[in-house]
């Protein structure tokens, strides 16, 4: 039971979780202060942790039935759960649906506006696993996609959306369409002989790291919109200041000629980043309540 459990969190990539979850708190935090004038109470953060492992999750799921042909023709993906035996269809058939229950429920426990929104969040996380078909945009369909996250939690919490939502919404889409592109840079030979649409099949690797930093230089312009269009102090400057760095970081340690310390690039920054801007933004949360 122990080995299947730890296949199924292989399968949803568990330690990605590091991405998008503090983002949603982060909206969470931020969408309850400006609105509701305190902090998020134990039980939202619950639900809230819950409806993300349940979105996640069931995407992961999705994400491996419909690309296990193509996985299975990937040297890089042939030992994913699906293609390598691990894990029958129907197991993850049936792990994905008890996700989407997860989801449905927390949503149910939050926000009316949760509710109504479910349908486009789940036709995002159906649709993106399609997008490499047909267009190399994929990577701002799963930026678009995930940052539904932080726009979830201020949602969850508010059940309203106003523009510093959508604010934060836009910066998380960009950051995590950033370092797709990075990430997909593996797969560039292999996408353009199964005639797969990315940005790196599509303009090369010279053009994909330049697109990738362009993105970034979205997020931390949306960082730096948010820090002066809020209540924010200088906490959260810190925290943005930091995550600057980080951003550059992860792409100077990178170039056309040496690629070998892309998975850094890829999971350590972005992971550090994302506990950094959440971090930095509730201290100084608290703070201010303090």
């Amino acid at each position: 039971m122990f080995k299947k459990i730890g296949v199924f969190l292989e399968m949803i990539k568990i330690e990605h979780t590091l991405f998008a979850l503090p983002f949603a708190f982060m909206g969470a935090i931020l969408g309850s202060v400006a609105v509701n004038g305190h902090l998020p109470s134990w039980a939202q953060i619950g639900w809230i942790l819950m409806a993300m492992f349940g979105a996640r999750s069931a995407a992961f799921g999705l994400n491996r039935m419909i690309d296990q042909v193509i996985d299975k023709k990937n040297p890089r993906t042939a030992g994913r759960a699906i293609p390598a035996g691990l894990l029958k269809t129907a197991e993850v058939i049936v792990f994905t649906i008890v996700c989407f229950v997860l989801l449905f429920w927390a949503a149910f426990e939050l926000s009316p506006l949760a509710v109504k929104l479910l349908p486009i969040a789940v036709f995002f996380l159906v649709f993106y696993s399609y997008t490499k078909r047909f267009t190399w945009l994929c990577h701002l369909i799963l930026g678009l996609t995930i940052a539904l996250a932080p726009l979830g939690g201020w949602v969850a919490v508010t059940n309203s959306i106003d523009w510093t939502a959508l604010l934060l919404y836009v910066s998380v889409a960009f950051w995590t369409a950033g370092f797709d592109v990075i990430y997909a840079i593996q797969d560039m030979e292999f996408d353009k002989k199964e005639g797969l649409f990315s940005i790196p099949a599509r303009f090369g690797l010279h053009g994909s790291l330049k697109i990738a930093r362009y993105f970034h230089m979205v997020t931390a312009a949306g960082f730096i919109i948010l820090f002066f269009a809020t209540d924010l102090s200088w906490w959260y400057f810190a925290g943005m200041v930091i995550s600057y760095f980080i951003l550059f970081y992860e792409h100077f340690i990178l170039s056309p000629n040496d690629m070998s310390k892309l998975q850094t690039s890829f999971f350590t920054m972005n992971s550090v980043l994302s506990i950094v801007v959440f971090v930095f933004t509730l201290i100084d949360l608290v703070v201010q309540f303090h």
